[in-house]
């Protein structure tokens, strides 16, 4: 027979098992292949941004991080994906803007972003640009405000789709500068900035790789959307600078299932930040169009909810619902 105490130690030598293992195995990962998934089409700066930091992590870590692009519902069915796997750091989810605009714009999601996705690290981020059509005659924020309002409701602005980014932008920028403008959806960027170019829509608040092919078809760029200037185009005003508070970008984060040891979020965090601190990445994201914009997890966790608040404001005042 045990004494009693040997049963006390024995039964806590075998409680604490479980937990020496999960930090030896936390401390071990990654072990095999890790999973990237993406929401998006390859080749949009989604994809490109998941290509980018996965091949960063896997020279890092010395395993492959494999991009799989599950595309469909504005990134929900990546998300969805994500959200039913295994809580162990080998499944993860490229985040962006879509995702905080979903959480609300999609009345029946099988899954709550905020509470089933964990935090990991953020990426970059990207501005949009107003551009004009050349026969609105404004060239400042301020004369586009002012021939807006007199001239309510004959102002269409374009998006790449109902509920996404850019729509929301302009909704936003229509909300603040207290302007009249109508919506006008397209299925793209492409056909989107076709339209700004013929004259069917007088605005479009694009995303930068968009906005620099219209810019090199002859447009001009109004305003960023971002509170500071952008260097790329470091003489067009941020659209800050005339409606106060106004902050719009384009972005993307690494995600995983809720769970996930803290101890691989934290590893895979400070690997991330690494990356956006490396010359290289960084003027590879700059080709991108991307600013570099390292957080820590519970950094990025509190900017995902300020983001999903955001849109949540705008899409319920709008009356937005999905395309």
């Amino acid at each position: 027979m045990f004494s009693r105490r040997t049963f006390v130690h024995l039964a806590a030598g075998a409680a604490a098992l479980p937990f020496m293992a999960r930090i030896a195995w936390a401390q071990d990962y990654p072990s095999r292949p890790v999973r990237l998934i993406v929401g998006f089409a390859a080749g949009g700066a989604a994809d490109l941004n998941a290509r980018l930091i996965g091949e960063w992590l896997s020279q890092r870590l010395g395993q492959q991080f494999v991009i799989e692009n599950r595309t469909g519902a504005g990134g929900n069915i990546a998300t969805e994906e994500v959200v039913r796997a295994a809580a162990d750091g080998y499944t993860l989810l490229t985040c962006a803007s879509a995702n905080a605009i979903n959480a609300t714009l999609y009345a029946k999601l099988n899954f709550d972003f905020l509470r089933d996705i964990a935090p990991v690290a953020s990426c970059l981020r990207l501005p949009n640009v107003l551009l004009l059509n050349p026969a609105v005659p404004a060239t400042t924020v301020a004369g586009f405000i002012a021939y807006a309002n007199a001239n309510p409701g004959k102002i269409n602005f374009a998006s790449a789709g109902n509920g996404t980014a850019e729509h929301l932008a302009g909704e936003l920028f229509k909300m603040m500068a207290g302007v009249d403008m109508i919506h006008i959806p397209y299925r793209g960027g492409a056909p989107a900035l076709t339209a700004l170019l013929g004259g069917q829509v007088q605005a479009y608040f694009c995303v930068a790789s968009t906005a620099m092919t219209g810019i090199k078809s002859g447009l001009s760029p109004l305003a960023v959307t971002t509170t500071a200037r952008w260097d790329r185009l470091p003489d067009v005003p941020a659209l800050s600078e005339s409606v106060p508070g106004y902050d719009v970008s384009t972005w993307f984060g690494i995600g995983a299932p809720a769970n996930t040891p803290a101890r691989i979020v934290d590893r895979l965090n400070t690997e991330i930040n690494a990356g956006l601190a490396d010359a290289n990445i960084e003027a590879r994201l700059n080709d991108l169009g991307g600013i570099p914009m390292p957080m820590t997890a519970a950094e990025f966790g509190k900017f995902l909810a300020m983001e999903t608040e955001k849109w949540a404001k705008v899409i319920r005042a709008a009356n937005i619902t999905p395309g």
